[in-house]
C-alpha cells in the first residue's frame, strides 16, 4: 500500500499543500502532521483582533480556523496534532519515500514529503528574557496569554518597531495600557518601508500615546520572577510589568538539516518549491526561495534568494509544492508578493519587494492619512507602500504582475489615477 504524501507542519503552507493535493486530483493518502494541539488557524489576527477581542485561546475558535470544521475528514486528510515529527529516514540515497518518526513514537510512511515547518520568534539573547511576562507572539497560546496580560498590566515595553511591535502597540493603547516601543535602528520599519511611510505611522502611534525610543538596544530584563524593567544600552531602565519581544523570526530548519537538505537562512528551494532532494518540497516561512519575478523582471540580482514571510507567499508556494510532488506543472504564473499591516486606524498594504530600490516617489500627502510611496530601480517600478489607499495598492500590484512600468515622472500627480496610468502603460507596451 502506498505511503502517500506526508506534510510536516500544519500552518497556512502545510494546510494548503494538503488541500492542493486533493484539488490536483491526488487520491492517495495525505497526512498533515502538526506540533500544536489546536486545529490549524490563521496567525495574523494574533497581533490584532485577538488582542482586542480576547479570542484565539486553546482550540482555535471558528473565526481563526484556516478551514471549516469537517474539511479534513471530507477531503480524506489525516490530521495529526500535538505530535511533532522528530526524524525522517529515506529508503535510499535517491529515494523520495521513507518513514518519519514522531515524538510519540509513531512511524509515518510516505512516498513524498513536504516541509512546512514555519518559523519561530527570534530571541534577544539577553539576561532575564525568560522572566514571566516577557512574551513573544507566534502561536494561538501566545495570543491568548498576551491578550490576558494586557488586561492585567499597566506598563508595556515593546521591543522592536516592525509590524508585530507596532500592531501590538496599537492594540495596547486601545486597551489603555501605557506603551513604550524600543527599537535598535534609528527609525521604525527600517527594513520594510521608506521614511515617509514609517514616519507617518509613528506620528499616528504617538498621537495615540505610544512613546518611542530609537537607536537603543535592550541589554537586560530585571525582576523577581516577573519582569519589572528593561535595561537599555545607555544604562537607563524602562519600568514595565509586561514585555513583548518582536524582533523578527527564525526559520525552523532543524529537521531539514538533519535529513541533509541544502539550507541557508531557510530551506533552499527553487521556484517550484523543490528542495535539494528529489521528491521533497518545502513551502512557507521556513524557505529561502529565488527572488520573485514581476512580469519578466527579476526583483533581485541573478541568483538572489530571499525569505518572504506572508500568508500570500505561503499559499502560493504551497500550491507549487503540491504540484511538484505530483510531477505536474505549477498552475498559473508566479504572483507578485504582497503584505499588509493593520495599526489602529491605519491600514498599510505593500505590493512587491522594495529592497534594492534607488529611488522612491511620494504620491499624496501623508498628513491627509491617505498616500502611497512607489519604489523604483533604474527607473522601473518594483514596489509600493499604500497607507489607507487600496486603489494605488491594487494598481501597482497589477502593474507588477503585467510587467508594466509606471514612470516616476507620471505618478506625482494624484489627480491622475494609477489605474488609468496602468491602462495607458499596458496599451503602449509591445505585445
Amino acid at each position: 500500500m502506498s505511503g502517500g504524501m506526508l506534510v510536516v507542519g500544519a500552518g497556512t503552507a502545510g494546510v494548503q499543500v494538503a488541500a492542493s493535493l486533493r484539488e490536483y486530483r491526488y487520491t492517495g493518502p495525505v497526512t498533515l502532521a502538526g506540533d500544536e494541539h489546536e486545529a490549524p488557524y490563521h496567525r495574523p489576527p494574533l497581533s490584532k483582533s485577538v488582542l482586542l477581542d480576547h479570542a484565539g485561546g486553546p482550540g482555535a475558535p471558528g473565526p481563526l480556523a484556516l478551514r471549516p470544521e469537517g474539511f479534513y475528514q471530507e477531503n480524506d486528510i489525516e490530521l495529526r496534532l500535538g505530535d511533532p515529527v522528530l526524524g525522517v529516514e529515506f529508503d535510499g540515497p535517491g529515494s523520495s519515500s521513507g518513514r518519519a518518526v514522531t515524538a510519540a513514537g509513531q512511524t509515518l510512511a510516505f512516498d513524498g514529503l513536504a516541509l512546512a515547518t514555519g518559523a519561530e520568534p527570534r530571541r534577544l539573547g539577553v539576561p532575564g528574557e525568560d522572566l514571566a511576562n516577557v512574551l513573544r507572539l507566534r502561536r494561538a497560546g501566545d495570543g491568548a496569554r498576551l491578550a490576558a496580560a494586557l488586561r492585567a498590566s499597566r506598563r508595556l515595553c515593546v521591543v522592536g518597531a516592525g509590524f508585530i511591535g507596532l500592531e501590538v502597540a496599537a492594540a495596547a493603547r486601545r486597551l489603555g495600557v501605557d506603551t513604550q516601543v524600543v527599537e535598535v535602528a534609528d527609525r521604525a520599519l527600517a527594513r520594510l518601508c521608506a521614511p515617509p511611510t514609517a514616519e507617518h505611522l509613528v506620528r499616528r502611534h504617538r498621537r495615540s500615546g505610544v512613546r518611542f525610543t530609537f537607536g537603543a538596544a535592550v541589554t537586560e530584563f530585571t525582576g523577581d520572577g516577573a519582569v519589572r524593567g528593561a535595561v537599555l544600552d545607555d544604562g537607563s531602565t524602562i519600568d514595565c510589568d509586561l514585555v513583548v519581544v518582536g524582533v523578527g523570526a527564525v526559520p525552523r530548519t532543524d529537521l531539514a538539516r538533519a535529513i541533509g537538505l541544502d539550507c541557508g537562512p531557510g530551506i533552499v528551494v527553487d521556484r517550484r518549491a523543490r528542495t535539494s532532494r528529489p521528491g521533497t518540497v518545502a513551502a512557507g516561512d521556513c524557505t529561502l526561495r529565488p527572488a520573485p519575478l514581476t512580469g519578466s523582471r527579476d526583483l533581485g540580482e541573478p541568483g538572489t534568494r530571499v525569505r518572504i514571510e506572508s500568508v500570500h507567499n505561503a499559499t502560493a508556494q504551497a500550491k507549487a509544492a503540491a504540484a511538484s510532488l505530483l510531477g505536474a506543472e505549477v498552475p498559473g504564473g508566479e504572483e507578485v508578493p504582497w503584505f499588509w499591516s493593520d495599526q489602529g486606524d491605519a491600514k498599510l498594504q505593500i505590493a512587491g519587494l522594495s529592497a534594492g530600490h534607488d529611488q522612491y516617489v511620494l504620491r499624496g500627502e501623508p498628513d491627509s492619512g491617505r498616500f502611497s510611496v512607489l519604489y523604483y530601480r533604474d527607473g522601473r517600478l518594483i514596489a509600493c507602500d499604500a497607507v489607507n489607499n487600496p486603489r494605488d495598492f491594487t494598481a501597482v500590484r497589477r502593474a507588477l504582475a503585467r510587467g508594466a512600468n509606471l514612470p516616476p515622472s507620471a505618478v506625482h500627480d494624484v489627480s491622475a489615477g494609477l489605474g488609468d496610468l496602468l491602462r495607458v502603460a499596458v496599451e503602449r507596451s509591445p505585445s
